[in-house]
C-alpha cells in the first residue's frame, strides 16, 4: 500500500498531505503557484486558504522556506487562491463539481 507524503504548511505550520496542499516556488522575485507540482525549483506548501497566506506573509516565512534572500511579492498567490474561491463557489459549472458524482465511473452512468 502506497501512502501520500505529508508535508509542513508554511502559514499555520500544521501538517498535512501533499495531495491537500498548493506548491509555490519562486519565479523572479515573486512567489507563484505550482498546482500541477511541475515548476523547477525548491517548493513550498501552504494550504489553498487565504487566511494561511495571511499568517505566511506576516511571519515572513516565503522567503525564509524558499531560501530566498529579500522579500517577495506574493499577489500571483493572492489571484490564484482568490480564483480557486470562485471556482468553489460555482456550484453547477460543470458536473465534476458535484460531490455525488465524484468518483463515478462515467460508463456505469445511466
Amino acid at each position: 500500500m502506497r501512502t501520500s507524503a505529508v508535508r509542513t504548511c508554511v502559514g499555520c505550520r500544521t501538517r498535512a498531505l501533499a495531495a491537500e496542499l498548493l506548491r509555490v516556488v519562486v519565479s523572479g522575485d515573486s512567489v507563484v503557484p505550482d498546482p500541477r507540482r511541475r515548476l523547477p525549483g525548491r517548493g513550498a506548501w501552504l494550504h489553498p486558504d487565504p487566511e494561511c497566506l495571511r499568517l505566511a506573509e506576516r511571519r515572513r516565512a516565503f522567503p525564509r522556506a524558499l531560501r530566498f534572500a529579500g522579500p517577495l511579492d506574493t499577489a500571483p498567490i493572492g489571484s490564484h487562491l482568490a480564483k480557486v474561491a470562485r471556482l468553489s463557489t460555482d456550484e453547477g459549472t460543470s458536473p465534476s463539481c458535484n460531490a455525488k458524482e465524484a468518483g463515478r465511473p462515467i460508463m456505469n452512468q445511466p
